[in-house]
């Protein structure tokens, strides 16, 4: 039973792997997509950060196709995104079409962190819960390496390389599309959105005969609490207002971290700690490494330790590890950059990394799961777009001690925010979070 739900879970975690590539790949080519067009600081940002305005739109409205046409047409709908968007980028003639195919390609990201963890979170046992949505970060990291060994393996020397860095997505994209079509749908959604008793059932008892009715009766029973479908404004009613709350600020925390803007710019980062752009190059393969290491560990912990705890030792890894990283540039020991860098991939890996995704898929009820999931994406990819346009201006302009006094600032807040206010979710149902985060209804 088991191995059914973990192979559904990593056809849709593979989402995951898109949108690692989808975000990594481009570090890479950013510097010489600049050189192809001629352009200027402020163009480059916003061309960089086009994939990321597009993945605000995907997560924003990633929420109505997933309640509307189901988890698993909206991952389709996602393959199709991808793979048009890697193509598109690859054979762009001009800024504007450039920007327009990395645009519809953050729509499939954005999309597909609203979608895949709630389908995933929707199939999964309890007791597997944490770790199986946590496969979802797992892709993202794994699909990071491979953009950063592909980029490698293709060189920046050739006046088309950042192409054939781009178009290398197309596989991966297809191949997560036609996997798409083997999973079921999520019986949550079915019973929720559908009211399809039977087929539900069906999909249940192939996760777990034992415990289908049981399951099945708790889904209804929120379903009536909460009605079959929620809008948006009986979600902004106020019952909801504790995991809105949690959902907003573990994704501001995030991105407030600066890990976007550092594996968007790392090599740009490595170069003014003075590593030459081979090195740098390669150094981003180690981030990947790393990423993925410390991913394994966070999923291998984050049901048996809980999510807090997985929380407290990212957040105590991040202070550390910017800290040192500004002390490193304010002290002009550069030789402690990239370490420090490294161990700052590893503090997110286990912490936030893990955790996010798992976690917000978690705190809302089934009827407000995809509009949840759109909140918390959306504000995670709002604040990382704006960090990754304003970041060629900030590097050239700001001394690299304050930008990672400021990370470093953030993640003071983070962890007091663990300490005070995040609530633990590991080994409860769905139904149970559900229950205990949402506020009666006058």
């Amino acid at each position: 039973m088991h191995v059914k739900v973990t192979s559904w879970a990593i056809v849709a975690a593979l989402a995951g792997f898109l949108f690692g590539f989808d975000t990594a790949v481009i570090s890479g080519a950013e510097q010489a997509v600049q050189r192809t067009w001629a352009m200027s600081d402020g163009l480059h940002g916003l061309a960089i950060s086009a994939a990321l305005w597009g993945t605000v739109v995907g997560a924003l409205l990633g929420g109505w196709p997933s309640d509307r046409f189901g988890r698993k047409a909206t991952l389709i709908a996602i393959g199709v995104l991808y793979a048009l968007s890697a193509i598109g980028s690859a054979l762009a003639w001009d800024p504007v079409s450039f920007m327009l195919f990395r645009f519809i390609g953050g729509i499939g990201v954005g999309a597909s962190s609203v979608a895949a963890p709630a389908y995933i979170a929707e199939i999964a046992p309890r007791e597997l819960r944490g770790r199986l949505v946590a496969l979802f970060q797992f892709m993202i990291v794994f699909g990071i390496l491979v953009a950063f060994a592909s980029n490698y393996l293709i060189g920046a020397d050739g006046p088309d390389s950042w192409r054939l860095m781009l178009g290398a997505e197309t596989i991966p994209a297809i191949a997560f599309l036609i996997a798409t079509f083997t999973i079921p749908e999520s019986p949550r959604w079915l019973l929720v959105n559908r009211a399809d008793e039977e087929q539900a059932r069906r999909t249940l008892a192939a996760i777990n005969p034992d415990t289908a009715d049981e399951t099945l009766a708790a889904i209804l029973a929120e379903a009536e609490r909460e009605e079959r479908s929620m809008t948006w404004s009986q979600f902004f009613s106020g019952h909801l207002r504790r995991p809105i709350t949690l959902a907003f600020l573990i994704a501001f925390f995030n991105q407030l971290s600066g890990i976007n803007a550092i594996i968007y710019y790392a090599p740009r980062i490595f170069e003014t700690a003075g590593a030459g752009a081979s090195t740098a190059l390669l150094a981003t393969i180690g981030i990947g490494v790393i990423n993925i290491v410390f991913t394994l560990i966070g999923i291998s912990l984050i049901d048996k330790a809980g999510r807090k705890a997985l929380m407290y030792l990212g957040s105590v890894g991040y202070i550390i590890s910017l800290g040192m990283t500004a002390y490193g540039f304010a002290s002009g020991q550069l030789s402690l950059v990239m370490p420090f860098i490294f161990a700052f991939i590893a503090a997110h890996a286990v912490g936030q990394g893990a955790v996010i995704w798992v976690y917000i898929s978690e705190i809302f009820p089934s009827a407000a799961r995809a509009k949840g999931q759109s909140l918390g994406a959306g504000t995670h990819w709002v604040f990382a777009a704006a960090l990754t346009l304003v970041m060629p201006a900030i590097l050239s302009t700001v001394p690299p001690v304050t930008i990672f006094l400021f990370f470093t600032a953030m993640m003071i807040l983070q962890l007091v925010w663990v300490r005070f206010a995040m609530v633990e979710t590991r080994g409860r149902s769905l139904e149970e979070v559900a229950s205990e985060m949402t506020e009666v209804r006058p």
